[in-house]
């Protein structure tokens, strides 16, 4: 998957001297577009990003509202999903739908979905 392949050129941009772990993410604009990201870690542990919110956050900058697709490659051998706090913040812009590619260093490729990853998300008609 040619998505996953970004995601793991994007892995190589991550800053983790604390964790040694690296994450890289590719989000799909719904206009085709790739936005790519990484992990960055910071002593105070706390206000680290994700490579997911990294990715989203750089997209939105850009002007993209609208995602189809996520890939995210991990340093571990196994895959890794998304936290929490970056499920939470792709459903802001993501249909539950979306497809969600995850791998791992020993490319082992899992798909999934974001509903199937945050179901009952919290949204803006929970506000109303």
């Amino acid at each position: 998957m040619h998505m996953l392949s970004l995601a793991c050129a994007a892995r190589e941009r991550a800053y983790a001297p604390y964790s040694g772990f690296r994450v890289g993410a590719c989000l799909r604009a719904s206009d085709g577009q790739y936005y790519l990201g990484c992990n960055i870690e910071n002593a105070a542990y706390s206000v680290a990003n994700c490579a997911e919110r990294t990715a989203l956050f750089t997209a939105v900058y850009q002007g993209a509202r609208s995602f189809d697709a996520l890939a995210v490659a991990c340093s571990g051998e196994r895959p890794a999903y998304p936290c929490g706090v970056c499920r939470q913040a792709l459903s802001e812009f993501c249909d539950p739908q979306m497809p969600v590619a995850v791998c791992g260093a020993a490319g082992e490729a899992e798909l999934t979905t974001l509903g199937a990853l945050l179901p009952h998300a919290f949204g803006g008609r929970n506000l109303t």
